[in-house]
């Protein structure tokens, strides 16, 4: 970035992927193959190289070669990261069923689960 002595490198984190290295892998190559920068405007050749962590894209312009790094790299520390909920004691672990109906109260139902007769259908104590 920049131009003359007033030239450096920005970094970016374009993405956070939980999972194996190799899917993240995976999803930087994506990303790096749809990879559009502002610079060069009009593009003449465009190479995307493969690294050990990562991608090397190198596109040659009129004038010169713009370069873009795709890196994967794992996330130790983040001073700014959200809190992450702790999980609850092991009672909360147990799947929560719900109670079923009493025999006399089963209702014929469609395939998806809906009741055939409505539940309010027939009842003397609603208006």
């Amino acid at each position: 970035m920049g131009a003359g002595d007033r030239k450096h490198t920005e970094a970016n984190v374009v993405a956070h992927i939980t999972g194996l290295r190799e899917e993240a892998l995976a999803e930087l190559e994506r990303r790096a193959r749809s990879y559009s920068p502002e610079h060069p405007r009009s593009p003449k050749r465009r190479r995307l190289l493969r690294q050990n962590d990562g991608f090397l894209l190198v596109i040659d312009g009129a004038w010169q070669s713009f370069v873009t790094r795709f890196t994967v790299a794992e996330l130790l520390e983040d001073s700014d990261a959200p809190t992450v909920p702790e999980p609850e004691a092991q009672a909360s672990t147990v799947p929560v069923v719900p109670p079923a109906e009493p025999v006399e109260q089963q209702v014929e139902r469609y395939a998806d689960g809906v009741p055939i007769k409505p539940a309010w259908l027939g009842r003397d104590d609603l208006p």
